[in-house]
């Protein structure tokens, strides 16, 4: 068929996808850099250490991304640019190529398909409640109260559904971070904090608080994943050929050992995640 007769928009489309299936490879060949964005505040999975420096669950997982992006271009030496990235601007600067790759607690979603593309996944989660000792005794007794979450996230989306399906007239108090999230709940500003689990169990491990406790209870799932540009498969591959070779060799316990410290466990599920994502060669 000749170009002529493909319509405009699917045309649009293959130029683009032509484009961009080399972009990342070949803009880190010519700067010799590799630009990891990630987020300062979604620790344990991505964030700044006391040295300021990136850390993380993810942030690791792209370091080895890195190593091989090195090898596969056969350069010497590889400049990581670490590029603090938000809630807001995270995917629009994967798009603009201001990074390379984004690392943090990203949930992949069809509608976030329509803006980047996702590797493997990377963990699963879902979300929970902070709740202060003194306060509600479950989620069902915030009728009235304030319920503290991240703004510009799915999680935000989650917790104004799961009002709307208990028929709950609580107030949504969006918060900057997890730690203002926190340090609201801790002062009583708000009587629950809404987030993904792993980060509302991380964020009370670090406080050292004892008058909070996450409940059991999980609202939503959550699959984590590395987001890229669409299009890119020869990153992608390279991206997926990274993971799996990560989960296939068991390296991933001990990276998990280290965001989420020696004596947390692994679930069943992220268990059979690895198994299933440790695709062979």
């Amino acid at each position: 068929m000749s170009l002529r007769h493909v319509p405009i928009l699917v045309l649009a489309a293959l130029l683009l996808a032509a484009g961009a299936q080399a972009q990342t490879l070949e803009r880190v060949r010519e700067s010799g850099t590799f630009k990891i964005g990630y987020r300062e505040d979604a620790a344990p999975f991505a964030y700044k250490d006391e040295l300021g420096e990136a850390a993380g669950y993810s942030v690791e997982l792209c370091r080895a991304v890195a190593v091989n992006v090195k090898q596969a271009l056969g350069l010497a030496e590889i400049k990581l640019e670490y590029v603090p990235v938000t809630t807001e601007n995270r995917f629009q600067a994967v798009q603009d190529g201001r990074i390379d790759i984004l690392c943090g607690a990203t949930t992949h979603t069809l509608s976030r398909r329509e803006l980047v593309d996702f590797s493997l996944f990377t963990f699963i989660d879902g979300a929970g409640v902070l709740l202060r000792a003194d306060g509600p005794e479950g989620f069902e007794g915030l009728a009235d109260g304030k319920v503290g979450v991240r703004g510009a996230t799915t999680t935000e989306e989650a917790l104004r559904n799961t009002l709307a399906r208990l028929a709950l007239d609580a107030e949504v108090v969006t918060v900057t971070s997890h730690q203002d999230g926190l340090a609201r709940l801790q002062a009583g500003d708000i009587q629950a904090y809404f987030a993904d689990r792993a980060i509302l169990l991380y964020l009370l491990l670090e406080s050292g608080a004892e008058d909070l406790w996450v409940s059991e209870r999980q609202f939503t799932f959550e699959p984590y994943a590395l987001a890229l540009t669409r299009g890119d498969d020869d990153f992608r591959l390279l991206v997926d050929t990274t993971l799996s070779g990560i989960y296939r060799s068991g390296r991933i316990d001990q990276i998990f050992a280290a965001a989420f410290g020696p004596k947390a466990k692994q679930s069943e599920i992220l268990r059979a995640l690895y198994v299933i994502n440790g695709l062979p060669k």
